[in-house]
């Protein structure tokens, strides 16, 4: 086992499709010769990220589909290491659609997601097959991002349960049942984004797809949670919030970190960006301070980019 490699499980592979405009006017053709496409999905994007920062990283995921060789020959292209098990499952488009600035507004920074295709029976066997085959060649297994429609419940709990029993430190960026049922293995950081962690435990602060109610109740109450389950499981959470300030909870107590201000190109993949700078941190025996240090800086210099998922 290489003391320090990385394992990014991601099972929604996705070709990011980034579209640039002055403006969009709705119910009108809008043309641009600014556009870009790449290989992406958080596990792409972490995978990126890590051996752009000097680390030796392997990407699992499932592919299908007639746009496998595409998704195939643009991580070929940037030399990303992967695995992948056929699932017959054709690869997702995700949209960034960008505006502006312009002299009467900000901007804006728009992001159109398909939902993944189902994936063929026996997919799951051989993703299980293929991640006992490849895991004990990794200190750190990061699972990310949803997972496609035809995988069971039970398939990222269990995943969780082989890396914590090989004594693998485990980041988890998911959200739901998948995070839910995880808890019991006591994975070392669950770091969701802020309005994911309310939609999984605490319901009741969203609305619309969006956090509601009063902030300060709102921060309390997500502080509460926070205690319960470091306590309980004896994980690190790590909540971010975009360009607000990070909050991060330990059996320590509860800190926000403030990022500093970045002039936004895309914002997309910055939270991977993130995910990527604090493992690969908290792996070389840094603080969580400096952990987190890393991961803000990594996810500011993403958002400079145009490239989702990336800090050069």
């Amino acid at each position: 086992m290489d003391s320090r490699s990385f394992l990014s499980v991601c099972m929604s592979p996705t070709l990011q499709k980034i579209l640039c405009f002055d403006e969009v006017m709705m119910d009108r053709v809008n043309r641009t010769a600014k556009h870009r496409l790449d290989v992406a999905g958080k596990g792409v994007n972490i995978t990126r990220v890590l051996t752009q920062l000097g680390k030796k990283a392997l990407h699992l995921t499932q592919l299908g589909g007639r746009l496998r060789p595409l998704f195939l020959d643009l991580c070929a292209a940037e030399a990303l290491p992967l695995h992948w098990v056929e699932s017959s499952s054709p690869i997702r488009f995700c949209y960034t659609l960008i505006t502006g600035p312009s002299r009467d507004s900000p901007g804006t920074i728009t992001e159109l997601v398909e939902e993944a295709s189902p994936v063929e029976p026996g997919t799951e066997d051989r993703l299980t097959e293929a991640y006992r085959r490849v895991l004990p060649d990794h200190s750190v297994v990061i699972i990310a991002g949803s997972k496609a429609a035809g995988f069971s419940d039970a398939l990222v709990p269990r995943m969780v349960r082989e890396a914590k029993a090989l004594g693998r430190m485990v980041i988890l960026d998911i959200r739901g049942p998948d995070l839910l049922n995880s808890l019991k293995f006591c994975p070392d950081v669950i770091k969701p984004n802020l309005l994911e962690f309310a939609q999984t435990f605490a319901p009741e602060l969203v609305a619309k797809n969006a956090l509601t109610g009063d902030p300060v109740m709102m921060k309390n109450r997500i502080r509460e949670i926070c205690r319960d389950l470091c306590g309980e499981y004896r994980t690190r959470i790590v909540l971010t919030r975009g360009e607000e300030a990070l909050w991060y909870a330990d059996l320590r107590g509860f800190s926000e970190f403030t990022p500093k201000p970045v002039k936004p190109v895309n914002t997309t993949g910055s939270g991977d960006a993130f995910t990527a700078g604090f493992a690969a941190a908290l792996e070389e025996g840094a603080s969580p301070e400096e952990a987190v240090a890393l991961g803000i800086r990594c996810g500011g210099l993403n958002a400079g980019l145009l490239q989702v998922g990336t800090i050069r």
